[in-house]
């Protein structure tokens, strides 16, 4: 038998808490965690966020919340009172769980349950009752499907059969619902069909990574007739963001890779209370050229939010071009990016003493604060309120700005900072005039992170026509995530539809937003 420490160890002695340079150790190394979340958290908001990519900045969060649990954890173990005390903080402030998921009771009753004065059989009088959150591992189960053969005894010639439902993957394994989740592991959870096939194989399932690569593909391709549709009700609106960003493309007679192109074209009318759906469409072209965004573009008129890319100018004046000779259908506007000016000053900032540019930095910022009142007042009070409150700081802003100009060269960094909003000024300035335009391009911007980060674990598409389709299932999918819809669920039940027959006609009821209303109309009912 192992011998007792001192009666005064906290480990095994009578309880104790830890006390002296034990206590000071695990409060010292709390503290240095608990600053570097803080640092990390701040970097959450100006231009570090810019800096550092969202994703490593949660992952490195992770990391630090992990130390700081473990180090909890080691002071609760040696300090009882505080176990208690943190025990009785989760149960306060831990939530309720969904009432949707199916409840296991479990009762736990005492050794006995005899009065232990007078040895009479006790009652119940009360509980207490407490709810964890379980988890059963991913079930894999296979469909069997009968479809029974009947005969006449009469006249041996007739034969009645059901005929075979109509399924994704004619003669092959998945049913609608495994496909659909295959889909959203790799877009929407970016796990690479490799690792998907190596996690089958964990369970004893040997699909190859050709075959998953195939259902994706013909999933695809199925649901690329929606993908129009949301891409030309996209174009039809009157006011749009656009982005691009790389995709790395393997180019198998070169030996290497080639960077094509994720163009992103996305509405969103929430700010202003718009009726119209918010909705992203990714289109992939081989270039970033101006024939590519023209193509995009070719039927959009209307305000166009973006950067100041030359692509995007030169669609502009092709648009306003075929206005001025007379087209019905007007012409393109652009608007731009206060977010990206900000961010040429915050650069110089924060490369040596920049007065200048921290003034900038400011002076941004008040604009900033007010489009933070106006988020979610109708266009009409917006455009009020920046005539009212924004127009004087630009009108102060743009001398100060030419002020401050001729005193650099505009060849230096600062100079160049201060050029961006001196030669973007007409698109910098065009939200003033318009409540429905947006102070920034932020929101195609979020938009393309899961692209990137698909990016960062599939490190390339293997050619040009698994790209289109990464950018026709990626659209589908963040389209949902925008209206709250889970997208497996979606895909699942839209797959169904579209293999059973579902008309051309009716393809605006399988959109996300309209689904989603589907399903809320029958839970309703059913209620």
């Amino acid at each position: 038998m192992l011998p007792r420490c001192a009666p005064r160890c906290w480990r095994c002695g009578p309880s104790s808490p830890p006390s002296g340079p034990l206590r000071r150790g695990l409060e010292d190394r709390n503290e240095r965690l608990q600053h570097f979340i803080r640092q990390l958290q701040r970097m959450q908001f100006g231009r570090r966020s810019e800096a550092l990519d969202p994703d490593q900045l949660n992952l490195a969060l992770e990391d630090l919340e992990q130390a700081v649990a473990e180090a909890d954890a080691e002071a609760e173990k040696a300090d009882p009172p505080r176990r208690e005390a943190r025990a009785r903080e989760r149960r306060q402030n831990r939530g309720a769980l969904p009432g949707h998921l199916p409840r296991i009771e479990v009762v736990i009753e005492p050794p006995t349950t005899i009065c232990p004065c007078c040895s009479g059989a006790m009652h119940i009088i009360g509980e207490d009752r407490s709810e964890r959150l379980d988890v059963i591992p991913m079930r894999w189960q296979v469909i069997v499907t009968r479809r029974p053969k009947y005969g006449c005894r009469a006249c041996g010639s007739a034969v009645v059969q059901a005929p075979a439902p109509p399924r994704l993957i004619e003669g092959g394994l998945p049913t609608e619902r495994l496909v659909a989740h295959v889909l959203v592991a790799k877009y929407a959870d970016h796990a690479p069909l490799y690792r998907q096939a190596q996690m089958l194989a964990r369970q004893g399932i040997a699909l190859d990574r050709s075959t998953l690569a195939s259902w994706v593909g013909t999933a695809a391709a199925e649901l690329k007739p929606l993908w129009r549709l949301l891409r030309d009700d996209l174009l039809g609106s009157a006011k749009l963001f656009v982005d691009e960003t790389p995709a790395p493309v393997l180019d198998p007679g070169r030996g290497r890779t080639k960077t094509g192109w994720f163009w992103a074209i996305a509405r969103d009318d929430r700010p202003w209370g718009g009726a119209d759906p918010p909705a992203v469409v990714f289109t992939y072209a081989p270039g970033r050229g101006h024939a590519h965004a023209a193509t995009l573009l070719k039927d959009f008129r209307g305000i166009l939010q973006t950067d100041a890319y030359a692509a995007y100018k030169a669609v502009a004046g092709a648009a306003g071009d075929e206005a001025a000779a007379g087209s019905a259908d007007g012409g393109v506007l652009l608007a731009h990016c206060w977010a990206h000016c900000r961010r040429r000053f915050y650069e110089v900032a924060q490369k040596r003493p920049a007065p200048i540019a921290h003034e900038a930095l400011r002076r941004i910022a008040a604009l900033y604060e007010i489009e933070a009142e106006i988020r979610g007042r109708p266009a009409c009070e917006r455009r009020a309120v920046r005539q009212a409150r924004t127009k004087p700081l630009l009108d102060a802003m743009r001398p100060w700005l030419e002020q401050c100009r001729a005193q650099l060269s505009k060849k230096s960094p600062l100079g160049e900072a201060i050029g961006y909003p001196l030669n973007q000024w007409e698109g910098l300035t065009l939200f003033l005039d318009d409540g429905r335009i947006e102070i920034d391009s932020n929101v195609i911007e979020r938009s393309m992170r899961p692209i990137a980060l698909n990016r960062k674990n599939a490190l390339f598409a293997g050619h040009d026509l698994g790209a289109e389709n990464w950018a026709v299932l990626a659209s589908l999918i963040e389209t949902c995530k925008w209206h709250a819809v889970n997208p497996e669920a979606w895909l699942a039940d839209v797959l169904a539809r579209l293999v059973s027959g579902w008309p051309n006609r009716r393809l605006a009821e399988l959109t996300p937003w309209a689904w989603k209303a589907e399903q809320d109309a029958l839970h309703r009912a059913a209620a």
